[in-house]
């Protein structure tokens, strides 16, 4: 599992912030993601997403909150996003 920077204690609940860069390529008609890469900060991502964005037919950068005990992940909120992305995303 990746590393969790931000675990804030809710109660029940231990929940950690993730980031994360996702890049699309297009193939015909279609556009296939990327693996998404995790960054360490809100920051790290949009600056990733920016110097990929030129390299790729869409890209956004996400962060999601996740509860660590449950392993369950809140909507992402988006952070940045240039280019076509899939019907979806980041909507």
């Amino acid at each position: 599992m990746a590393s969790l920077p931000l675990l804030v204690n809710l109660g029940i609940r231990t929940v950690a912030t993730l980031y994360y860069v996702q890049g699309f390529r297009q193939k015909g008609r279609k556009l296939e993601p990327d693996q998404p890469q995790q960054s360490k900060s809100a920051e790290a991502a949009i600056a990733a997403a920016e110097r990929i964005a030129p390299m790729r037919a869409g890209v956004w950068a996400y962060s999601a909150e996740v509860d660590v005990e449950a392993d369950t992940y809140d909507e992402p909120k988006v952070l940045f996003k240039a280019g076509n992305l899939p019907e979806g995303v980041a909507d």
